[in-house]
């Protein structure tokens, strides 16, 4: 008989570990909460729109591709991807700029903001495709158990290469002067990870995904990768349970020997029990430290956890229209305040933004049936600081007010008397809904001191046969690092329990 893991948790990290699992031969089963798989990629449907809840940017394409191939499929065979071009645009205080999806085309943008700068650019990104490949190939698939890991030939010979210990701040400033173009290439660690100043210029290999590698759209929305994932576990031969919450184990010698959910039915909730050989945690790595294990058996104490540095939580909003908007692009960025107000805000100073940046998702623009015919799906999205309570809905109107005021004001048209539907998601709501530590979005910083080993570990150190995987543990946060952390995960069941299972 082939060995049990339980799986908790269905988002990629927890599909990506599954499937693997199964490729090897075990009996797999997912236990999920919510009513379909994805986690934090959930979807919903109400009036004719349809909007993807959590992640709205396909970049590393090549990391979905990878994954597919080692099961024998292509990304093709469950959805297509359509190449944005303008990528995105960037509203700046004093108008817009469209970052151009050729490479050529984003270079003479460069050279026309800061003359010269298209050479240096040049430079940048051959150090950053460095990065991407070392990065992507080697680093990102570290399980994190061992510094010995990273003895590695090519690793050692490219240390200085990689980076990791300058600030991106430092490497973007060292190529460029024009404040707008320095802000282009460090959003991204802003927006996923930390103030630039406290990201490894490392993390520069996001500005070779961002401008080499491309800006993707999954016809149909980015829920069309969960399903394909969902589809592929369940032709491996994965279960899945839903509405089943897992809400505390047994434990016998220091293993895990079954899990018990709470699970839905006509007349309510009934306990279930689930044994197991291995589990594979994907839910919140905290919430399952701290309120599914019994306190002696968690890794890392409640102290440790309050020093972790958190990458963003997210003020969201879900907005319907009843008329299309002239003029604007599938992804905005509003950088028209203070980049460096809203940073500080966010992970130093830990307040409520006074004027923040924000990021608008229209996906009606590429893809028209994520809308009634003549309407608009549109996604808000404020990063705030982790941790952030009181997130009540007058101050959601508050921030609501703000930024469609300055959508408004930007495309010269009018929002708020054609919104048809609306509905808001914030910390709270990640809480609730996740089991979210400290309602954060995206997981944790990038910073030095939480990279590779000095993450919360892979493999529990109180309980022999319980893993981690996901955006608390390695390689860290976005979908792509979640695909990898599940196939991570699974290589070291696989090494200490053993691939032939039969």
């Amino acid at each position: 008989m082939s060995k049990k893991v339980i799986v908790i948790g269905s988002g990629f990290a927890g599909l990506s570990a599954a499937s693997f699992l199964a490729k090897a031969g075990w009996d797999v089963t997912v236990l999920e909460k919510h009513d379909q798989p994805g986690g934090r990629a959930r979807q919903f449907k109400v009036d004719g729109f349809t909007f993807d809840m959590g992640p709205s940017w396909y970049w590393m394409p090549d990391v979905f591709e990878r994954y597919f191939k080692q099961f024998g499929r292509l990304v093709s065979d469950y959805y297509q991807l359509i190449r944005l071009d303008p990528s995105y645009r960037i509203i700046w205080n004093d108008g817009p700029m469209d970052v151009p999806a050729d490479y050529n085309a984003f270079r003479n943008l460069f050279d026309s903001i800061e003359p010269g700068s298209g050479d240096k650019l040049d430079h940048y990104i051959g150090e950053a495709a460095y990065k991407y490949q070392v990065g992507i190939n080697k680093l990102v698939f570290k399980p994190g158990q061992s510094v010995t890991e990273f003895l590695d030939k090519d690793l050692v010979k490219g240390l200085f290469r990689l980076d990791v210990f300058n600030s991106i701040k430092e490497h973007v400033a060292k190529h460029f002067s024009n404040p707008k173009l320095k802000e282009l290439m460090e959003f991204p660690v802003l927006f996923l990870g930390a103030l630039p100043e406290d990201t490894p210029a490392l993390y520069s290999l996001m500005n070779y995904a961002d401008i080499k590698g491309g800006t993707w759209y999954p016809e149909k929305g980015m829920y069309q990768i969960v399903e394909a994932m969902y589809l592929l576990a369940v032709e491996l031969g994965v279960k899945f349970k839903f509405e089943e919450e897992v809400i505390s184990v047994n434990i016998l010698d220091k293993y895990i020997s079954s899990v018990i959910v709470n699970a839905k039915n006509e007349s309510g909730l009934i306990q279930k029990e689930y044994f197991a050989d291995v589990v594979v945690a994907g839910a919140d790595y905290h919430h399952v430290e701290t309120k599914i294990l019994p306190q002696a058996y968690r890794s890392y104490s409640d102290a440790y956890w309050e020093k972790r540095v958190m990458a963003p939580g997210c003020l969201i909003y879900y907005v319907g229209l009843n008329k299309k908007l002239k003029g604007i692009l599938h992804h905005t960025l509003f950088f028209d305040t203070s980049f460096a107000v809203h940073g500080t805000e966010i992970y130093k100073t830990k307040k409520w933004p006074t004027d923040p940046l924000f990021y608008v998702s229209a996906v009606s623009v590429t893809d028209p049936s994520a809308a009634p015919e003549g309407g608009e799906n549109l996604f808000l999205l404020i990063p705030v600081a982790a941790g952030l309570k009181n997130d009540d809905e007058a101050l959601r109107d508050y921030y609501f007010d703000l930024i469609v005021a300055r959508m408004e004001k930007e495309l010269g048209q009018t929002i708020k008397d054609s919104i048809v539907y609306k509905r808001s998601f914030s910390n709270s709501d990640f809480i609730n809904d996740y089991h979210s530590f400290k309602g954060n979005a995206y997981g944790l910083a990038n910073t030095l001191l939480q990279t590779a080993v000095l993450k919360p570990g892979i493999r529990s150190k109180k309980l022999k046969n319980l893993f981690y995987t996901g955006q608390l543990t390695v390689p860290g946060p976005g979908v792509p690092p979640s695909l990898i952390s599940g196939e991570v995960v699974a290589g070291e069941v696989i090494k200490i329990f053993g691939e032939n299972l039969s």
